[in-house]
């Protein structure tokens, strides 16, 4: 079993990710800063992702796709956390207390589609069927950057926030979600459906910046475990 080292007794946590590098996969940064508060808080963290290939990749330095390459998401987020994870259909949600969803355009293209259809689109089935189950157990889900409008495409409720976006922020009234307004700096949380989001990357921001919105994200997660 993949795993990164946490508590004995902390909560468990599943974190999802989308590839490696923000144009077509999971934000590093993000994904670092969520994975770092967690450890922090001493959760037991395990790491997933689909094993399919990537909608496309992308040249970071130019910018721009490169035509006729592929890539595994799987096999792409495997390089941020050293190789511990596994494929997202090994995801249970009876195995773990809380769900935490770092952001990058992977997550629009990779775990849906949302990037090219916007509401129109759809939630990588997978994904579909744990953001579903968590939510019917009424386990808490954390977001950041991009992933709350995902979230709210798979589940068509919750108040979440990806900052200031005007369009993203209609797409995600349109799907059935409130949308809330929130500094980079902060946090967004609907404790009715134990929901906590960040705006992160969805901002131009410095880095620290993102990271007090995200550490402010994984907290309120994790206070809502078994509340």
């Amino acid at each position: 079993m993949s795993h990164l080292s946490g508590t004995a007794a902390g909560p468990r946590v599943a974190v999802v990710l989308a590839g490696c590098g923000f144009l077509d996969g999971a934000e590093i940064n993000e994904a670092v800063i969520s994975l770092l508060a967690l450890s922090r808080a001493g959760a037991r963290v395990r790491c997933f992702a689909p094993d399919k290939p990537q909608m496309h990749v992308v040249d970071h330095l130019a910018g721009a796709p490169v035509d006729g390459a592929t890539r595994n998401v799987l096999v792409e987020s495997a390089r941020i956390v050293r190789g511990a994870i596994e494929p997202l259909s090994a995801l249970s949600a009876d195995d773990f207390d809380a769900l935490f969803l770092p952001g990058g355009f992977g997550v629009a293209k990779n775990l849906s589609t949302f990037a090219t259809k916007g509401t129109d689109g759809t939630v990588e089935p997978d994904l579909v069927a744990v953001l579903q189950a968590f939510r019917a157990a009424d386990k808490p889900i954390g977001a950041v950057c991009i992933s709350p409008a995902v979230v709210v495409l798979a589940l068509h409720e919750g108040e979440v926030t990806i900052g200031s976006d005007a369009g993203t922020a209609a797409a995600i009234e349109a799907l059935g979600g409130t949308h809330h307004a929130c500094p980079v700096t902060e946090a967004s949380v609907d404790r009715a459906r134990k929901l906590a989001t960040a705006p992160a990357f969805m901002e131009d921001a410095q880095l620290w910046q993102v990271a007090d919105g995200i550490e402010q994200a994984v907290a309120a997660t994790l206070s809502m475990v078994s509340a």
